[in-house]
């Protein structure tokens, strides 16, 4: 069905502080709305909050017919212990619970309770809007297409991160939402999956909302932006594509910047001239007493005029300065300010691979022959389940080789941003897992650094793994700055980082003098980015 999302004077926040208030939106059909913002705008609370998956605390969410079905996709691929991939599909589609619901209806139908009939049959209703009816079917053709290489019958602990991804990418073309909220769809895909998720998204009749850091992906799919501007605390809505919304944002910015100037201006001039007026008056008056003996009636009364003149001119200035149209200065965009630490050059080779073979259960990658350089700056791409990870573990000496051999270079010092962040997973807290890597830094100087990083009081002392995806990226890009290191290793850091920090990483990499290793899917990154290589993995062979 078309179905229409209204929101009126929405606010939200995390205890005392406000993250969005006075958020006004309608998702129409065929809108696709990108959702832009630094981390910790609150993207996501508003997503869930859309979702009904957190009480809204101001304002309305009314869904236009009420009955439409709102779907959420988050941005962490879930991958529960005893779920199969057909339940995994049949959850994120809502097929699931609504099956479990129409069940519930027909237990009540069947033992008589009043008014069983009509909830059967909205159940019914709801389960066969969401393709319950036909989803093991479509699931099947579905995962062929997109190659995820397993039965439905698997179960998803089993994937690798490629086939979760695939999945992932499934449960969302099996989706038959009349509302679509994506909390960051476009990671973990690579360009065969972008390209697939392009084409879903742009050709949905439903409206969506929708998250994402890849900026390629947000200026080919969609058709509005809105904005959560925090260090504002404003909320604004920009027409036209991604594109036009930073052509306007920019252009904005600036003429706030200038009207605020010109009225600082403006304000300091007139505050000078009253200084000044109030300075001659207070002159006058001293003479007025220091010759208030004086018989010359004539100047006495030249010199009180005089005075009440300039006391005239004060006030009708100070009244100028009261109604002045007050523009308040725009606050300072929190900004990262990234580099990356070099450690002293290694030597002239700085990894090998001789005839080396790595197998994981089924997939076998080589045997595989290669030489890392100093300074080689590698772009390795491929499709997901190609070998990509496996390689750069290989490289680093991270997996037994089956056969071969592997090895890093004199004085290599090693980098690395992984793909799961897996340093900072667990239930230490943030200080404590960021200080026991860098055992050298006093704790004041670990708690700056991590400031600098966005991550302040409220994030350090909370378990690493409780963080939030980007947080936990923030955490290791700061790790890179803290202790110097020669050999740059990164697979897919862009997951996860807002816009802001995607270029201050692209920066900090322009500058960065060692060797780099890097596995990203983003296609600005890969356009940003200079490198001298570029190797291509595909299904356990490497060339280039």
């Amino acid at each position: 069905m078309s179905a229409t999302m209204i929101v009126k004077d929405l606010a939200a926040g995390h205890g005392d502080r406000t993250l969005f208030s006075s958020l006004d939106l309608v998702v129409a059909p065929a809108d696709v709305i990108g959702l832009v913002g630094v981390n910790g705008a609150g993207k996501t609370t508003l997503l869930r909050t859309l979702a009904g998956l957190l009480p809204v605390e101001a304002g309305t969410v009314t869904l236009s017919p009420p009955t439409a079905n709102v779907g959420y996709l988050p941005q962490e691929r879930e991958r529960r212990a005893g779920e199969t991939v057909r339940d995994f599909l049949a959850r994120r589609t809502g097929v699931g619970p609504a099956q479990a619901a129409m069940d519930a209806a027909a237990e009540a139908l069947a033992t008589g309770r009043p008014g069983a009939d009509e909830t059967y049959a909205a159940a019914l209703e709801r389960w066969l809007d969401l393709g319950g009816a036909d989803l093991d079917e479509r699931a099947g053709a579905v995962a062929a297409e997109l190659g995820l290489g397993v039965a439905l019958g698997h179960p998803m602990t089993a994937l690798s991160g490629g086939q979760a991804a695939r999945a992932g990418m499934a449960s969302l073309l099996l989706s038959r939402y009349d509302i679509f909220l994506l909390d960051e769809p476009t990671n973990d895909l690579d360009l065969a999956g972008l390209a697939r998720l392009e084409e879903f998204v742009t050709s949905l009749r439903a409206g969506t909302l929708l998250v994402s850091h890849d900026r390629e992906f947000l200026t080919r799919t969609v058709t509005a932006v809105l904005e959560l501007d925090l260090a504002q605390q404003q909320v604004r809505r920009y027409g036209g594509g991604y594109g036009a919304y930073l052509e306007e944002r920019d252009r904005a910015r600036r003429h706030a910047r200038e009207d605020y100037e010109e009225f600082a201006d403006k304000k300091g001039a007139l505050q000078e001239r009253a200084q000044m007026q109030r300075g001659w008056m207070e002159h006058g008056v001293r003479n007025a007493r220091r010759k208030a003996k004086d018989n010359d009636k004539i100047g006495r009364n030249v010199r009180a005029e005089s005075t009440e003149k300039q006391a005239a001119k004060a006030r009708q200035t100070q009244r100028m300065i009261e109604r002045l149209e007050v523009v308040e200065e725009p606050r300072k965009e929190w900004e990262l300010r990234m580099e990356i630490a070099a450690a002293p050059r290694a030597g002239a080779v700085v990894a090998t691979l001789r005839d080396a073979v790595v197998r994981r259960g089924d997939f076998t990658l080589g045997p595989v022959t290669l030489q890392i350089d100093w300074a080689d700056r590698v772009a390795i791409t491929g499709a997901n389940g190609a070998g990509k990870s496996t390689l750069l573990a290989a490289l680093l000496g991270r997996l037994p080789l089956a056969a071969g051999a592997a090895q890093l270079g004199p004085g290599v010092v090693v980098g690395e941003v992984d793909q799961a962040r897996g340093l900072f997973l667990g239930d230490e807290p943030l200080m404590a897992a960021f200080g026991a890597a860098v055992p050298e830094l006093p704790d004041a100087e670990v708690r700056t650094l991590l400031a600098k990083f966005g991550l302040r009081a409220a994030h350090v002392l909370r378990p690493a793994g409780t963080l939030s995806p980007g947080e936990r990226t923030r955490a290791a890009l700061a790790l890179l700055q803290a202790r110097g290191v020669n050999l740059l290793v990164l697979d897919e850091p862009t997951n996860h980082l807002d816009l802001a920090a995607i270029e201050q990483l692209e920066s900090a990499l322009a500058g960065y003098p060692g060797t780099l290793l890097l596995v990203t899917h983003d296609r600005r990154m890969l356009e940003a980015v200079h490198t001298t290589r570029q190797l291509e993995v595909a299904a356990g062979r490497v060339t280039g």
